[in-house]
């Protein structure tokens, strides 16, 4: 991480008088590093609300909330004034420019703003398709065509989708989007038919976020919220840290000793907080460790620092005070007081300074290109023993989702199916930017393994090892015969797609696959 020196246009800017830091006397000023923090704040009494799914969701937090910048010596400057609402801090990579979400006016819809770093010159960049949250600074993007092989900057943020709810119709359905700084290019990039939020970039660039799979195959009722990953364009969609550790995965955060820290839960309170726990970087999917018990207290919006350690906001198990930051070393365990003050709840703090810039990305999205294409070498290629039969799936059904709406259920409806080929491969066309569910079907048409929801960006091509494999299994050195024949196509006029039902009812269980390979001679 970079240790250039702050812009003094910024030094100038924490010259506070000693009227302002007296109308709001601090309750804990301890020292800080030689960085300066900015830090959301709500109001003491704003965390009441009940969390939304069975603890899958937080509640909407930021209502009267304010951004502060707390210099090294603890002294407080408001950075949102004038805004009847703001939350949401991220700092720019050269340390100069502060984005946040804010309402200007309480009737106005949440916007990203941008700002100098001293609180000068606030812009408004999007409000999104119907509100914006958690905005955050991309890396550079490349799009290299015939005609175009210039790098812009993006940022992306959490998007309500107009018109959708979550599966379990309970909120607003959002999704992360993105466009340019000055808001121009304006495009989705998930389409999970429950709330995608907390994204952030990792140093090689892509972002991993926390997703609500409503229809997952772990049998809770409502479902987990594991932590995703996907490029910065919306492509190659993979869990990056699922099923191990507690239901509720959320905020996640790379820190510069190779470690993504979260927070977790069984059921998330409506503030957010829960357990701290862990995955490295290199390995997500097989290095998970919990980082706190119950008792300890309870963390929400862990932020890296440059030595390793995380900003955390952490307030007491029962419950009791205000949250304020803290320091919190994933090595050791150990927790040291920031700021907080007594007439607000410092809920998220970042390090006001230049941080490392991450990987630039490229792209393959093609917005004149309607579908994009899915394959898998081997279906067969499976999880250590939970292999099907070789042979027993024939197969390939093609579902999409349809997002939930007021009074209507989410449901599912029929794109259309494609034999396997000898090797247990296939390829398949379908439409860009929708919510798909693939399903592997035996020769009577019973359902074998089916994925959570998934989709495929426009023109770009995402494949798989396997079905319900371990993603970090090395694919066989074979050309997948279904690659040497054109894709299908499945992609019917919405008027011909053959409605199937809710769109939870598509997973088939544990128990009905046991049973089924069973009854045919398999092994589990």
């Amino acid at each position: 991480m970079s240790r250039r020196t702050l812009p003094a246009t910024f030094g100038a800017a924490l010259a506070l008088t000693a009227s302002a830091l007296a109308a709001e006397p601090p309750a804990q000023r301890p020292s800080l590093d030689r960085a300066p923090l900015v830090v959301a704040q709500v109001p003491a009494a704003a965390l009441a609300a009940e969390p939304l799914g069975g603890g899958s969701l937080r509640a909407p937090l930021g209502e009267g909330g304010r951004v502060i910048l707390v210099s090294p010596s603890g002294a407080v400057r408001a950075l949102s004034a004038g805004f009847a609402s703001a939350a949401d801090p991220e700092i720019s990579f050269d340390g100069k420019t502060i984005l946040f979400a804010a309402r200007k006016e309480r009737t106005d819809p949440w916007c990203v703003w941008e700002m100098n770093a001293d609180g000068s010159s606030p812009r408004k960049i999007t409000c999104g398709a119907a509100g914006a949250r958690q905005p955050i600074y991309q890396s550079t993007i490349f799009t290299i065509t015939t005609t175009n092989v210039e790098p812009w900057v993006q940022v992306a943020f959490v998007g309500e989708n107009p018109g959708e709810l979550n599966e379990a119709g309970v909120a607003p359905n959002s999704s992360l989007w993105s466009c340019k700084t000055d808001g121009s290019a304006l495009r989705r990039l998930t389409y999970n038919l429950s709330n995608d939020v907390d994204p952030v970039i990792l140093p090689d660039g892509r972002m991993v976020y926390a997703g609500w799979l409503r229809s997952s195959a772990g049998g809770e009722a409502f479902g987990r919220v594991p932590l995703l990953g996907v490029n910065e364009d919306g492509t190659d969609y993979q869990t990056y840290a699922g099923d191990q550790g507690l239901r509720v995965k959320r905020s996640p955060a790379p820190t510069a000793s190779g470690l993504v820290v979260f927070v977790e839960a069984d059921g998330l309170a409506g503030d957010g907080a829960g357990r701290l726990a862990a995955v490295d970087q290199v390995r997500p999917l097989h290095s998970y460790r919990s980082l706190t018990r119950e008792q300890e207290g309870r963390f929400r919006a862990p932020s890296p620092l440059p030595d390793g350690r995380v900003l955390v906001a952490w307030r007491p198990a029962a419950g009791a005070g205000v949250f304020g930051i803290h320091r919190f070393d994933p090595a050791t365990g150990a927790r040291e007081p920031v700021f907080s003050e007594p007439a607000w709840q410092s809920v998220a703090a970042k390090r006001l300074a230049p941080r490392a810039v991450p990987d630039a990305r490229s792209s393959v999205v093609r917005e004149d290109d309607a579908t994009g294409k899915l394959y898998t070498i081997d279906v067969n290629i499976q999880a250590l023993g939970e292999e099907l039969p070789r042979g027993a799936a024939k197969k390939l059904r093609v579902v999409e989702g349809v997002p939930a709406a007021a009074g209507k259920p989410a449901s599912r409806r029929l794109l259309g199916d494609v034999p396997l080929a000898e090797d247990g491969s296939y390829q398949v066309a379908v439409p860009a930017n929708t919510p798909v569910q693939l399903v592997l079907l035996d020769g009577e048409g019973r359902q074998l393994r089916a994925s959570t929801w998934l989709w495929v960006r426009n023109h770009a091509a995402q494949g798989c090892v396997g079905c319900h494999e371990d993603p970090e299994r090395t694919p066989p050195n074979r050309l997948a015969k279904a690659l040497t024949s054109p894709a299908p196509v499945l992609d019917p006029p919405v008027e011909q797609r053959t409605p199937l039902g809710d769109a939870g009812a598509g997973q088939p269980s544990a128990a009905a696959v046991r049973a089924y390979v069973q009854s045919i001679g398999g092994q589990r």
